[in-house]
């Protein structure tokens, strides 16, 4: 699935025990510019997990609200996260919803498609949307290279994303979970 529509960027710190989530403002139709300050990270389950979306901001909130229900009923985020997926993809509604989730908590981080993949990074990191790329290789030097805040990673790294890709903008919303 090719998202042009964001730029999303997950660090999760084991050691820090922190998830830091930070997404860019930028909202587009086709080639227009409609909201520079759109929200598509969340805090959800009481600030437990925080969560952000790529792609149509409908689809990724109703896919946030799902996800918060299985949350509510499976009380796992690995768990959730499975049977949203294979809801996600069986579902006559639900399989037509074009976006893409990144979630962390005190237990993951895991990237959820509607394709059935709940992927947890070796790493720590994850990149979604047009610019998601761009933001996961900044990131990933950042951490090899400085031993900066994982705020300030996700700032950076979103920042050159921006200077990059078109469908991502300088105006970053970071949200972030400690255990």
């Amino acid at each position: 699935m090719n998202m042009i529509a964001t730029t999303v960027l997950a660090v999760r710190c084991e050691d820090e025990r922190r998830v830091v989530i930070g997404c860019d403002g930028q909202a587009t139709m086709e080639s227009r510019v409609v909201k520079t300050g759109a929200r598509k990270v969340h805090l959800i389950e009481e600030g437990t997990v925080v969560a952000g979306f790529a792609g149509g901001t409908a689809d990724g909130l109703a896919l946030l609200e799902r996800l918060e229900e299985k949350l509510k009923s499976h009380g796992n985020l690995r768990r959730a996260a499975v049977e949203l997926s294979k809801e996600w993809r069986t579902d006559r509604v639900l399989r037509r919803l074009e976006s893409v989730l990144v979630a962390g908590s005190r237990e993951a981080l895991l990237l959820i498609t509607g394709q059935g993949d709940v992927l947890e990074p070796d790493d720590g990191l994850v990149g979604i949307g047009s610019g998601g790329g761009y933001a996961l290789a900044a990131a990933r030097v950042l951490r090899r290279q400085a031993s900066l805040p994982l705020e300030q990673v996700v700032r950076e790294a979103l920042a050159v994303a921006a200077e990059i890709d078109v469908y991502t903008n300088d105006q970053l919303i970071v949200e972030a979970i400690s255990w």
